[in-house]
C-alpha cells in the first residue's frame, strides 16, 4: 500500500517531494503538490484529509515569511498553475481570476479594457489568492478600501476537500459566511483560496502626486485633516518619516481639468514647499526598509503619537528606523535592531495605540526577534477567531501555528 506521496501522485500531475530551500520560515515541507484545476486541488485537499497531512498554501512567496512558523508542514501546495483570467465582464466591471494570477498580470488584461483593480500591493509577483490571505493593501486602499471591500465572490477549497463558494454565481454556500470577508488575511488557516471575483474601476485618464516636508508629526496630522475635510477627494494620502525628516503625499485621480483644479488646492493646503509632479515619490507605495517590518493600524486621529511620533525617538536611537503611513489608518514601522531594541519599540507603539483602538503587529522578523516578541499582540476577537477556525478546520491542519494565537 502506497503512502501520501504516492495518493497525491493519483489526483495531481505534479507532486515531488519538498526540498529544504522550500521551507515555511525554515519548517520543510514533505511534499509539494501543484495542482493545474480547481477540481484538482480539491481532490489534493481530499488526499491531504485522509492522509492526516499539514498543508500551507504558497503563492508567489512574497509574503509567506509574514507570521509565524507553521508547526508543521506535510504539503506545500502551490498555486502558481492555477493562473487564468476566468472571465472579465467589462460592462459589468467585474473580473473572475484563479488565485495563482499574479497582480500584474491581472492588471494587464484589465488594462486592455481601460479597467484596474484598485488594489496595488506593494510587493511584484503577489498573487490574487496570496494577496488576499494576507490581506494586503497599499495606498489606493484610502478611496477603494482593501482586499475584503473589493472581493464580491470567492471559491474555496475546505478542508476535506469540498469546493464552497459565497458571492457572485454562487453554487455552494457555506452556512452565510461571507467568505470574502472572513478569508481576507487569514493566513491560509481557513481554506484554500482557488478562485476570486473583483469589483473593478476605470482607470483614471489623470492624475497627480502633490508632496510636501513637514515639520513634526504635529504639523503632519494638521495637513491630513485639512486634505481630508477639503473637498479634493485624494485616492491616497500617505506620510513617510525617516531620519531625514517627514514628507506628505497626497494622489488625485480623474479627469484632467479636475485635477489640475484640485492639485492647485492641495499644494495651498500643504504649503509653499509643495510639488505637484506626475511621478511618484521613490517611496510610495513599498514598505520601510529594515529586517522586522511592523504592521501598524491608527485612526488619523492618531498621527499626533502614532506610529510617526511615538517613533520617533526610535528614529534618533536607531539610524534603520522608517515609517510609512497612511491616512486610512494602516502603516508600516521598518526596523534593523536586535529583539530588545524591537521590544521597546513594540511596547512603545501599543501603548499609544491602544487608547485609539489601534494595535501593531510583525509582519516578518529575524528569527531571534519573532521567537523573543509577542509578534502580534492582544486579539480582542480571539475566542471568536478559534470558533471560526473550529469550524472550517476542525482538525487543525491548515497553516497549523502560523496565526494569531496559534490558530
Amino acid at each position: 500500500m502506497g503512502g501520501p506521496l504516492d495518493a497525491l501522485a493519483k489526483v495531481c500531475g505534479d507532486v515531488r517531494p519538498g526540498e529544504p530551500e522550500e521551507g515555511v520560515l525554515g519548517v520543510a515541507p514533505r511534499f509539494v503538490a501543484a495542482p493545474a484545476t480547481v477540481a484538482e486541488a480539491a481532490e489534493v485537499m481530499r488526499v491531504a484529509a485522509e492522509q492526516g497531512l499539514a498543508v500551507i498554501p504558497r503563492g508567489g512567496e512574497t509574503r509567506l515569511d509574514w507570521g509565524l512558523p507553521p508547526d508543521r508542514c506535510d504539503l506545500l501546495l502551490d498555486t502558481s498553475r492555477l493562473d487564468r483570467v476566468i472571465e472579465h465582464t467589462a460592462g459589468d466591471l467585474v473580473v473572475k481570476a484563479e488565485a495563482g494570477l499574479t497582480t500584474e498580470r491581472l492588471a494587464e488584461v484589465l488594462a486592455e479594457r481601460g479597467q484596474r483593480l484598485s488594489l496595488d500591493a506593494p510587493l511584484p509577483g503577489s498573487t490574487v489568492g496570496g494577496t488576499i490571505a494576507t490581506g494586503a493593501a497599499g495606498p489606493l486602499r484610502l478611496l477603494y478600501g482593501s482586499p475584503r471591500d473589493l472581493v464580491i465572490g470567492l471559491t474555496i477549497v475546505r478542508a476535506d476537500g469540498q469546493i464552497a463558494r459565497s458571492g457572485g454565481k454562487v453554487v455552494k454556500n457555506v452556512a452565510g459566511y461571507d467568505l470574502g470577508r472572513l478569508f481576507a488575511g487569514s493566513y491560509g488557516t481557513l481554506g484554500l483560496i482557488v478562485e476570486a471575483a473583483f469589483r473593478l474601476h476605470p482607470v483614471p485618464s489623470a492624475h497627480a502626486y502633490i508632496t510636501a516636508p513637514v515639520p513634526d508629526a504635529a504639523k503632519a496630522h494638521e495637513a491630513v485633516q485639512a486634505v481630508l475635510h477639503s473637498p479634493v477627494v485624494p485616492s491616497a494620502l500617505e506620510c513617510e518619516a525617516s531620519p531625514e525628516g517627514i514628507t506628505l503625499g497626497v494622489l488625485l485621480e480623474g479627469v484632467p481639468e479636475g485635477v489640475a483644479a484640485r492639485s492647485t488646492h492641495v499644494a495651498n493646503l500643504l504649503g509653499p514647499d509643495a510639488n505637484i509632479s506626475q511621478e511618484a515619490p521613490a517611496w510610495w507605495g513599498t514598505y520601510p526598509d529594515g529586517t522586522t517590518l511592523i504592521e501598524v493600524t491608527a485612526p488619523p486621529s492618531a498621527l499626533t503619537e502614532a506610529p510617526v511620533a511615538e517613533t520617533g525617538a526610535a528614529l534618533a536611537e536607531m539610524g534603520g528606523c522608517q515609517v510609512r503611513w497612511s491616512a486610512s489608518g494602516k502603516g508600516y514601522v521598518g526596523l534593523t535592531a536586535d529583539a530588545g531594541e524591537v521590544a521597546e519599540v513594540l511596547t512603545r507603539l501599543r501603548a499609544t495605540l491602544v487608547r485609539h483602538r489601534g494595535g501593531a503587529v510583525v509582519r516578518y522578523a529575524p528569527e531571534g526577534v519573532r521567537t523573543a516578541d509577542d509578534v502580534w499582540g492582544p486579539v480582542p476577537a480571539l475566542t471568536l477567531m478559534r470558533r471560526v477556525k473550529d469550524q472550517f478546520d476542525p482538525e487543525h491542519r491548515l497553516s497549523p501555528g502560523r496565526f494569531v494565537g496559534g490558530i
